[in-house]
């Protein structure tokens, strides 16, 4: 329900150089003035921080570690039923805290053993070629705020939950981990904006919201699915096509709603020899004549 790199709430600096998240109306947190302190603190760690230094400590409260434990339990049961034996097995090799929110610091600290990846915080939008670009080093922008207590299974914008819940685990298997880094690779290389969006919009269908068949069901890998604990139990009522490099690079998608059209792998192989193979050789003149083919 929310697009990566895109939909951060934006920050603002104050004449006082003090940071300011800019929450919507609609937002569960707008009128909460302790919560929004918390988010405008939290966001001054990111801008704060130094490339290559270790990640600022948020100091969470006991309400927020309350709320990673209550959705992590009730993900992690979800997750046995509905993700892929991948992303599960990947999820028993990090071995993330249940019962408190970890630090960026600490994910990466726990990740680098085993597949090279590290956590950078973001304090609000990300521009699509950084975001994309860092992940072929083994980079991950990530938030460090959590959803408001109020709505703890839903949140408007990814938070701590998504990132780490969603992506860590995945990025701790070493075959998904690869096509992180394949998109990054593939990000850097290609210099137009429209084959930029191509490849984000891949990204999106795939290590967002892809499924598969796996152990003979159809099962999620995509951490916007596998960190929404409502959208995990409609995914298999969507609109599930065949998995279609061109057709995922030009599909719309609304970000406000749980996505109504996703595209399958027939399993981890034919995603690494589609997906992979298509990150690994993109190029600015392959993507323009794939989207020409569509007009």
């Amino acid at each position: 329900m929310f697009e990566e790199a895109q939909y951060f709430a934006p920050t603002a600096t104050r004449d006082d150089g003090t940071i300011e998240v800019e929450l919507a109306k609609s937002h569960p947190g707008f009128a909460d003035p302790v919560y929004r302190a918390r988010r405008n603190a939290i966001a001054a760690l990111a801008v704060s921080h130094v490339p290559g230094s270790p990640i600022p400590t948020a100091e969470y409260t006991d309400q927020e570690h309350e709320v990673w434990a209550l959705v992590s339990e009730a993900l992690a049961i979800k997750h046995r039923k509905y993700a892929t034996a991948e992303y599960l097995e990947a999820t028993e090799r990090l071995r993330l805290p249940a019962e408190r929110i970890p630090q960026l610091q600490e994910v990466g600290d726990l990740l680098e053993p085993l597949t090279g990846f590290r956590y950078l915080p973001a304090a609000g939008l990300v521009p699509l070629r950084d975001f994309y670009g860092v992940l072929a080093d083994g980079l991950f922008h990530s938030t460090q705020y959590i959803r408001h207590h109020s709505t703890p299974l839903y949140t408007p914008e990814p938070d701590v939950i998504h990132e780490v819940i969603g992506h860590a685990n995945a990025l701790a298997s070493d075959r998904y981990s690869r096509l992180y880094r394949l998109a990054g690779d593939a990000a850097r290389r290609v210099e137009s904006k429209q084959a930029l969006e191509f490849i984000s919009k891949i990204f999106w269908f795939t290590l967002e919201f892809g499924v598969m068949t796996d152990q003979g069901d159809l099962r999620a890998y995509g951490a916007g699915i596998l960190s929404s604990y409502g959208e995990i139990e409609e995914f298999r009522g969507m609109d599930i096509r065949p998995l279609d490099l061109v057709a995922m690079g030009t599909t719309h998608y609304d970000i406000t709603k749980y996505q109504n059209v996703l595209f399958r792998a027939e399993s981890l192989e034919h995603l690494e020899d589609v997906v992979g193979g298509f990150w690994a050789t993109c190029d600015d003149e392959i993507i323009a004549k794939m989207v020409a083919d569509v007009r």
